[in-house]
């Protein structure tokens, strides 16, 4: 069996487990280095690569995960996933161990494994790997609980005007996010975020929506198109995909009902454009995002393992 035949018998298997995973996903040149496992007779059970990343000094993408990431791209097939996934972290630890930013406390070894694939989760647990993060996935016109206008509440299309709005909100998002782990508020953080509502505000029709209470913002969501959301659409096999960037409720005005509004209002915008998915990220220690997303018709399709610092893989 060859990496590619390998390879297409991973994506058929997680395909019976998962239909919205997509058919193929092509893993990243990466670093250069190739992992492989086979079992007691020699058969090729599992390929990896991985991938090395930097962050750039200010960089948003700072503010999403550790400035050093090492990232494990595994297929797996054959009658035992959990012990060819095993070889395969382990070979890929002994690469890492001779890296000098697997050291620093800012870095991570990732690992990005399909949600319902529970015969890998006994190897990521071994291996000193935790699941930080899920990818969430809606597909559109999915049966929502009922729900009602929260009393004294407007919805409405967010502006240019709303920037100030749009940027404190998102803002504390980050900090509530960053108690969990995953995410991390820097000092560029704030300005950041500032420059990128700022873009996504200019447009005719921006896919941010404001809830208000006498004209106060209370709560926001915003979303990326197609055409913004392309860096996840290889995560699953639908299209047009859309991404749930930005989900808040100020936390006075927490469980009024606001945010399950929000989410049928900007799935009610997205069904009519024609979204076929929706995906999202939530903290799988979020005790307030894990019960929210799930009722608001969100299951997961992926869930990232990592060690921080990577250095504390084994």
């Amino acid at each position: 069996m060859t990496p590619d035949d390998l390879r297409a018998a991973a994506w058929q298997r997680l395909l019976a487990l998962d239909p919205l995973l997509p058919a193929w996903h092509e893993p990243p040149a990466g670093c250069g280095a190739t992992f492989t496992a086979a079992d007691d007779s020699g058969r090729l059970t599992g390929v990896a690569t991985c991938d090395h990343w930097t962050g750039e000094p200010g960089s948003m993408s700072l503010t999403w995960g550790a400035a050093h990431r090492f990232s494990l791209r595994p297929s797996v097939a054959g009658q035992d996933i959990g012990g060819a996934l095993d070889q395969l972290i382990t070979k890929w630890q002994e690469h890492l161990a001779g890296i000098e930013e697997v050291k620093d406390a800012d870095s991570a070894a990732v690992v990005t494994w399909p949600s319902r694939d529970v015969e890998g989760i006994r190897a990521l647990l071994a291996h000193g790997l935790a699941p930080l993060a899920v990818i969430a996935a809606r597909t559109a016109r999915s049966a929502l609980p009922p729900f009602g206008r929260a009393d004294g509440i407007t919805i409405r299309r967010a502006g240019p005007a709303d920037l100030d709005a749009v940027t404190d909100l998102g803002l504390d998002l980050v900090r509530y996010d960053a108690y969990f782990g995953e995410v991390m508020e820097r000092p560029h953080t704030e300005e950041g975020l500032r420059r990128d509502c700022e873009g996504l505000l200019a447009g005719p029709a921006p896919w941010a929506w404001l809830a208000e209470r006498d004209g106060v913002p209370v709560g926001l969501v915003v979303t990326e198109p197609p055409e913004t959301a392309q860096w996840i659409a290889p995560l699953t096999g639908l299209s047009p995909v859309a991404y749930l960037q930005q989900g808040i409720v100020r936390t006075a005005e927490r469980a009024s009902g606001i945010g399950a509004d929000l989410v049928a209002h900007c799935h009610a915008e997205l069904d009519a454009a024609g979204i076929a998915i929706t995906l999202l990220h939530y903290s799988q220690a979020n005790p307030l995002s894990v019960p929210f997303w799930s009722q608001q018709g969100y299951r997961p399709l992926w869930t990232t393992w990592e060690a921080r610092p990577a250095l504390n893989l084994r």
